[in-house]
């Protein structure tokens, strides 16, 4: 039998022990461990760990959904995130499947489905409830057409560049996006070079203005894999 490595993500150490105490009486799953998902040590443990599927709280981080979920998902590309959680916001949701998350758990279901949940998606499924799958679906397909037509201010620039931008738009340092798009801070620099030029302004507030004008949010997520 193939046995799955699980690695339980919540800032709830006693919710975190008691499922991981119950899924590791399965013998479909070996419980490699858990940690809190606010844990500064998080990217090692899971690097150390190296979990098939791991669950992961995302009420402590907010609206920063998607990017802890590319974070996640750029740390070790093969794990499946099923985002477990007693948030219930569509937007959160969308950020979620927009940065690869492959399940979205509300809390109050039952161990069973939620060990469905995590054996599925081990095996390429995916699952959304009900009352946010109808959210997520439509902005994924808007998604997929704005990627079509590729008409905006902002279609000069690359798909890095764009994320680069995304946080010059959240009001991040050079160093910090660079912390967390896993790059230089001379790739950041060069990439703001080149931001400002396709973009025709002088300066990063410019840059920025142009983005919001165009309609980039603050909090969107960059896609760490490119």
């Amino acid at each position: 039998m193939n046995v799955l490595r699980l690695l339980v993500v919540d800032d709830h150490v006693m919710l975190a022990e008691a499922l991981s105490a119950r899924l590791a009486e399965l013998t479909e799953l070996w419980v490699v461990g858990h940690c809190a998902t606010s844990d500064p040590r998080l990217s090692d443990v899971i690097r150390q760990t190296k979990p098939d599927v791991l669950t992961l709280d995302v009420e402590p981080v907010g609206s920063g959904v998607g990017r802890l979920v590319t974070q996640v998902q750029q740390l070790r590309p093969s794990t499946a995130i099923v985002v477990l959680t007693g948030a219930r916001e569509p937007d959160q949701a969308v950020a979620a499947a927009r940065a690869g998350a492959a399940a979205w758990v509300p809390k109050e279901r039952s161990l069973e489905e939620l060990t469905e949940v995590l054996l599925g998606v081990c095996r390429g499924h995916s699952w959304y409830p009900p009352e946010l799958l109808g959210p997520v679906l439509r902005e994924l397909r808007e998604d997929a057409v704005r990627a079509g037509q590729r008409n905006g201010p902002l279609d000069v620039l690359s798909d890095r560049e764009r994320d680069v931008l995304t946080g010059m738009v959240n009001g991040k340092r050079g160093a910090q996006i660079a912390e967390e798009l896993l790059i230089s801070a001379e790739t950041v620099r060069t990439h703001t070079r080149s931001i400002l030029a396709k973009l025709q302004v002088h300066s990063q507030l410019e840059a920025v203005s142009v983005a919001c004008a165009a309609g980039m949010r603050a909090d969107d997520a960059p896609d760490l894999a490119r």
